[in-house]
């Protein structure tokens, strides 16, 4: 077929891209911005791009189009060409479960936090067990050169989000994967542009789990109260539980569990091994035990994918380490939600012990922005020495009466933030550790940040 994507820049439209091309598909894309690092990925692959939307942004002959969700409603000119030539249409999730995924034993990765980094886990055990999976993840795991890939294996990961899929199909993305191993990681109130609460959130994860098959398996965090509840409503497949525990605490029955500190992995009280890697938080260990008990049920014994988990090297801007110098190391990161935030600076406090740690914030999310979590802001950066806070344009609640009186700083301009930060360097006596966290582009306060930090 003729495919044309638009969208065909944003993460997951690239990604349907490269795979409906090695399916041997003809494909054309659009997008309002024609932007790296997809844009050079596409073109590498010989796929032609336009920019920006137009009236005549779908090409004659196209026996498909398939829609990303940003921006492409009612009044854009590329959707108003496409339903006035009555060209066949669908959502790029609708397009996965028809053409990608179909036939595929599906693992799927869950949940509010983590699925990008399990899920390339998951891809990466497999991987190195010689399954040759193909994969679809919201982010470019570092192991592997691309975020999405079509193989002959029978295994397919992908990323499963629950935002809805586009305009034009407001049910959660997930619900057209119907996987055969389902990871739920946990589970909390986010996107908040499209759910009006946690309860609205959970009845999409529920459609998902009356999705799963009898010989499926369900792995769910056994520590997440809001997954316990949403169990609670029914479940008709096999299932495992996981869960990271102190050394003294009781075995959780027939589960996966990690011992903290000691990081011994156990199933069901028999001692598999010890896990030892690059990564750190105790969010991430709750992910590798999701990916194992993952890998575990297609075949990959966990001692194995303990081992393997060694060389796992994570995802690019999930603590990416982006600059090294005498005077600090900058990280990037994704953490756009309280509770990752939290997670992600308890992990590098452990590991930095008390050199200085400085947490970079921009509130960009749309549940940031509407201030669905202000009162848990301050509280989230309690490991961080020194806070800094980017404002975004079109904040719905009051920044800086949520974070100032704790002693944060707010920033309208990346540039004046990145100077401030250079001037709080000037003082330190040892090498500090910085973490930008946002998940939206941070280009010029990146390139500011290593300007100052060079010169301090």
């Amino acid at each position: 077929m003729h495919i044309h994507i638009l969208g065909i820049c944003g993460t997951l439209m690239g990604s349907i891209a490269l795979l409906a091309k090695a399916q041997g598909h003809k494909i054309t894309g659009s997008d309002d911005g024609v932007y790296p690092p997809m844009s050079d990925q596409l073109r590498s692959e010989g796929i032609a791009l336009k920019s920006p939307y137009s009236g005549d942004s779908i090409p004659d002959g196209a026996d498909l189009v398939v829609l990303g969700n940003a921006g492409l409603g009612r009044g854009n000119p590329a959707v108003e060409a496409l339903l006035s030539s009555g060209t066949e249409f669908c959502s790029g999730a609708e397009f996965l479960g028809r053409f990608i995924l179909k036939d595929k034993w599906v693992i799927a990765v869950s949940g509010t936090h983590g699925k990008t980094t399990t899920a390339s886990m998951v891809t990466w055990i497999l991987d190195c067990a010689g399954l040759n999976p193909g994969y679809l993840i919201g982010g470019i795991p570092t192991n592997f050169e691309r975020s999405a890939r079509l193989t002959e294996s029978p295994f397919f990961v992908i990323e499963a989000d629950e935002y809805d899929t586009s305009f034009f199909d407001r049910q959660s993305k997930f619900l057209h994967y119907h996987p055969r191993t389902l990871v739920l990681n946990n589970l909390e109130f986010d996107h908040a542009d499209i759910f009006a609460d946690l309860k609205a959130i959970e009845d999409q994860f529920h459609q998902l789990i009356r999705r799963v098959p009898a010989n499926g398996l369900i792995i769910s965090n056994g520590q997440d109260h809001n997954i316990e509840t949403l169990l609670e409503r029914g479940i008709w497949s096999e299932q495992l539980r996981f869960g990271v525990i102190g050394d003294q605490d009781p075995q959780p029955p027939g589960g996966l569990s990690m011992h903290q500190p000691s990081q011994v992995i156990s199933l069901e009280g028999a001692r598999l091994g010890t896990l030892s890697w690059r990564l750190t938080g105790a969010h991430n260990l709750s992910n590798a035990l999701a990916a194992l008990a993952a890998a575990r049920h297609v075949g990959v014994p966990p001692a194995l994918g303990i081992q393997y988990l060694a060389d796992f090297t994570g995802v690019k801007r999930r603590m990416e380490i982006v600059h090294t110098a005498p005077k600090a190391v900058l990280y990037d990161d994704f953490a756009h939600h309280p509770t990752a935030i939290k997670s992600t600076l308890a992990g590098l406090r452990q590991k930095i012990g008390q050199a200085p740690l400085y947490a970079i914030l921009e509130p960009r999310s749309h549940t940031m922005r509407l201030g669905i979590h202000h009162d848990q802001l301050a509280p989230a950066c309690v490991h961080a020495d020194r806070v800094f806070w980017l404002k975004p344009e079109r904040l719905a609640f009051d920044l800086d009466k949520a974070v100032i009186p704790h002693g944060h700083a707010v920033f309208d301009n990346p540039l004046a933030l990145a100077r401030a930060v250079g001037q709080q360097l000037g003082l330190e006596h040892d090498s500090a550790h910085i973490v930008i966290m946002s998940n939206g582009g941070i280009d010029i306060l990146k390139s500011a940040l290593l300007d100052q930090i060079s010169h301090a």
